[in-house]
């Protein structure tokens, strides 16, 4: 942090020492590159300004934290809520690394004096004590200035121009209007207005290899939009057109597809064999056929016939690899 003015360093001295426990003196002097005789200087201003210092120990093991009750008055989170600050932090670990992530977690370790005492002990072991277990997520390491920029482009409400490679290594110009920024299975992805031909359409985040904000220009983001609308249709993330699907698990497979609700319209009925019927009204895509690839033998198609073929075809190109391989 050598760029920032003395003001700013205050500023950010005073976030950390919000933190339970306080910032020992060596980590102020390493983040904000001052030596110790500048350090005692910043804090005699600090308590110019009647800042609630707390200063304890010697030498390297010396902290430095704030009275818990400043500018706290009437403010105390509850148990509840303290759950929901840890899971809220969990569900986002996918985006380690990126300024996204480490504003979240600034954000929650601002909360913790808020934390009543009768509760602290308590949920000062949360991270064994409840854990979100994480999926196979994308890696958002190298594209923490595109998400940056894309959150700013939401908030301001700024058109873009892109560049974005689909998955088949294809790559095309756009011009956007960004609406929504949605996470699915550990991953973001962002529903964008192509001025081009008025569609909202998905974008996976980490597939742009371009995404200039037109400061200059603004859109209005309409009234009646809603984002829950663009996936309706879908079986995931990615829409399209609506198809009656009827699948019928046998009893092996039906109780693990009876505990779960697979989409909105999904109706799920047990038959007298012990197999499973679901119906819903979903677009055939991908991610359908993926999904029903993946309970194998144990899945039957009864509709529509594309789809049908669709799965008989990635079964019948997996058994000739399969036996080639052999």
């Amino acid at each position: 942090m050598k760029s920032l003015n003395k003001a700013q360093k205050l500023v950010k001295m005073v976030e950390l020492m919000n933190r339970r426990g306080g910032v020992r003196s060596s980590e102020f002097m390493e983040r904000f590159d001052v030596d110790a005789r500048t350090l005692r200087r910043y804090l005699s201003d600090l308590r110019e300004m009647e800042m609630p210092l707390i200063d304890t120990g010697m030498g390297e093991s010396r902290t430095i934290s704030l009275d818990p009750n400043y500018r706290r008055s009437g403010v105390q989170l509850s148990l509840p809520e303290v759950l929901s600050l840890h899971f809220g932090r969990t569900l986002f670990t996918f985006l380690e690394g990126t300024q996204f992530a480490e504003d979240l977690q600034g954000a929650i370790e601002r909360l913790e004096p808020a934390i009543p005492r009768a509760h602290a002990d308590l949920a000062k072991d949360l991270d064994r004590k409840f854990m979100a277990v994480p999926e196979h997520a994308k890696d958002y390491r190298e594209v923490g200035e595109l998400i940056d920029d894309l959150i700013t482009a939401l908030l301001y409400e700024n058109p873009v121009t892109a560049t974005y490679v689909k998955a088949d290594g294809s790559s095309r110009d756009y011009d956007l209007e960004p609406w929504t920024l949605a996470t699915y299975r550990q991953g973001l992805y962002l529903f964008a207005k192509d001025r081009r031909d008025g569609r909202v359409k998905t974008f996976a985040v980490e597939r742009f290899t371009r995404f200039d904000r037109v400061r200059h220009d603004k859109f209005v983001l309409p009234a009646d939009f809603d984002p829950k609308a663009v996936v309706s249709s879908a079986f995931g993330i990615i829409g399209g057109p609506l198809a009656e699907v009827s699948l019928v698990f046998d009893a092996i497979a039906a109780p693990f597809v009876m505990e779960r609700r697979w989409h909105h319209s999904a109706h799920l009925s047990r038959l007298p064999d012990g197999s499973a019927r679901l119906h819903m009204r979903v677009a055939i895509t991908q991610e359908l056929i993926t999904w029903i690839l993946g309970y194998g033998g144990s899945v039957n198609i009864e509709g529509p016939p594309d789809l049908r073929a669709s799965v008989l075809a990635a079964h019948e190109a997996a058994v000739t690899r399969l036996r080639a391989g052999a």
